[in-house]
């Protein structure tokens, strides 16, 4: 039971990591999630930088297991007498996700930390964990506008936003008004 009362198996659907690709009317990577059954699908659409780390992920997995290294968080939480006990997916909100990595102690409560939903597909993919998914997340992913035009308004708007986020204030007095 959760704190607030609620089974958390039934608010959550167990899905896996089940490919990455460039979205080609987004060109942006995205990660696809679906469950056992391959009746749901989410996309989870990412940056270039993390698609690097995905992409290391896969490489850097046949190269650690040559040499036997192992990476800061994993060495940390074995440190710490910790492991990795889940992987969340808990919302869906203006298209940014919300995930969780729980972690738990040798003794003790289980500890969740928040994490950005890439982190969180890396380490399903690390540790061979499934991602839980919100049932209402489903829902939402669900719902996403993918129709083409409708998808291109969103991505058009993204792009506009990431203009003005990037835009040089001294660049503005170039241009007359």
């Amino acid at each position: 039971m959760s704190e607030n009362g609620r089974d958390e198996a039934d608010m959550y659907v167990e899905m896996k990591v089940f490919g990455f690709a460039l979205d080609a009317i987004a060109q942006m990577p995205v990660v696809i999630l679906k469950d056992a059954e391959e009746k749901h699908a989410v996309p989870v659409w990412i940056n270039a930088s993390e698609s690097v780390s995905f992409a290391a992920q896969f490489v850097g997995r046949e190269m650690s297991a040559r040499n036997s290294r192992k990476d800061v968080f994993t060495t940390l939480i074995e440190r710490l007498d910790m492991a990795v006990s889940g992987i969340y997916v808990e919302s869906l909100q203006d298209g940014v996700f919300t995930a969780s990595v729980r972690l738990q102690p040798g003794e003790g409560e289980e500890l969740r930390l928040e994490v950005h939903v890439a982190e969180a597909m890396l380490m399903s993919l690390k540790y061979h964990l499934p991602v839980q998914v919100n049932s209402e997340v489903l829902t939402r992913a669900s719902s996403l506008d993918m129709n083409e035009e409708g998808f291109a308004q969103e991505n058009n708007a993204r792009r506009f936003v990431d203009f003005l986020d990037h835009m040089d204030p001294a660049a503005m007095g170039k241009y007359p008004m």
